[in-house]
């Protein structure tokens, strides 16, 4: 189970845990700098901080609110920052908070609150315990080790969303009416919230970066910039994956209203053979009826209805097939009709209207 975790880093370079917050404050008597960081720490320990290390009370309360956006806030003796960390597992983002106090000697980070057992930074410590590299060199550099890590871990939610998008096209394109649009418009939704952190961390990189926090200095500005460029990555990754879940519900929409007009069609093609047959049999229908008149059986006579019969037969078929042949003339004229109206209104492609703009080789 994580749990909160303090070092020093002594003036030599070496550095050690230490059992309690407050030991490592002791400790700082020794010089150097300590580390303290709090896994979902109890509210009474985040209060001390106000005593202890001089934080101020209204950082404190950022810290218990994890509703806050991304920010950076200077103070007298430390600048406060809030970060988020994104973890996206069973079609679900959960955005947690990290936070930062950067002093003259000492880095605060706090996480792990109402974070639901999900760890920001759980593999931080043995990554800083294993390679320390530049974070001995004070707590600049500890921070942007911690900070580069959140970063970098942001990486896996983005991979996950994508890797839904491409299971979203791929129903779209094969069942689109067995697809659900409520898990795109969830996944739109997801990646609004991701710019707008992302757009505030960036904020956030840009201050830093112009030397506005004193407790950072300059030397560690160049390792700052680098986490600059990677949220502007992420940045630029989110509005192209919105553009791409955009599409795909345009894509979805438009495959739905061409299988309804492909349905249209069908239930029209029906409605047309039936008239067809109707339009056929209306003469054949009146002239059975003449034909069942008694008048009928008198105008032939006893002796003539042996042929009168089968010529009034003769003359009904006949009837019959010309009805059919000139329907299905006049049906084949307006199908031609509507085909070459298409032909007139249908407007050239992109990459035609590309091509008539490239000048002749002559």
């Amino acid at each position: 189970m994580p749990q909160s975790k303090f070092y020093h880093f002594t003036p030599t370079g070496l550095f050690y845990g230490l059992k309690s917050a407050e030991d490592a404050i002791e400790a700082l008597r020794e010089g150097g700098f300590i580390w303290l960081n709090f896994y979902n720490p109890p509210m009474q320990e985040l209060h001390s901080l106000v005593d202890t290390m001089g934080v101020h009370p209204l950082s404190v309360e950022d810290c218990l609110d994890t509703k806050q956006i991304p920010k950076i806030e200077h103070f007298p003796n430390n600048t406060f920052i809030i970060t988020n960390s994104f973890n996206y597992h069973d079609k679900t983002l959960s955005i947690d908070e990290v936070d930062f106090f950067i002093g003259k000697d000492f880095l605060i980070t706090v996480s792990g609150i109402n974070s639901e057992g999900r760890k920001p930074l759980n593999n931080i410590q043995n990554i800083i315990e294993s390679e320390p590299g530049m974070a001995k060199s004070g707590p600049a550099f500890l921070m942007h080790k911690v900070l580069d890590y959140v970063v970098d871990e942001k990486l896996q939610a983005f991979e996950a969303i994508e890797d839904e998008m491409e299971i979203a096209e791929d129903e779209i394109l094969d069942s689109p009416e067995k697809f659900q649009p409520t898990e795109l418009l969830k996944l739109k939704k997801d990646l609004v919230n991701l710019r707008k952190s992302l757009f505030h961390e960036r904020e956030i990189l840009v201050k830093i970066c112009r030397q506005d926090c004193p407790f950072i200095q300059d030397k560690a500005i160049f390792h700052f910039r680098d986490i600059y460029d990677h949220l502007t990555k992420f940045f630029e990754l989110t509005e192209t994956n919105r553009e791409i879940a955009t599409n795909l519900m345009e894509l979805y929409t438009s495959m739905l209203n061409n299988r309804m007009t492909k349905m249209s069609n069908k239930t029209n093609n029906s409605v047309r053979r039936l008239t067809l047959i109707a339009t056929i049999f209306m003469p054949l229908t009146l002239l059975a009826s003449i034909g069942g008149m008694s008048e009928w059986t008198m105008m032939t006579g006893q002796d003539n209805w042996k042929l009168a019969y089968p010529l009034f037969l003769l003359g009904m078929m006949i009837i019959g097939l010309i009805s059919f042949f000139l329907i299905r003339r006049m049906e084949r004229r307006d199908i031609t009709r509507q085909d070459d109206d298409c032909l007139l209104y249908t407007s050239p492609s992109p990459r035609d209207r590309t091509r008539s703009r490239m000048p002749s080789s002559a």
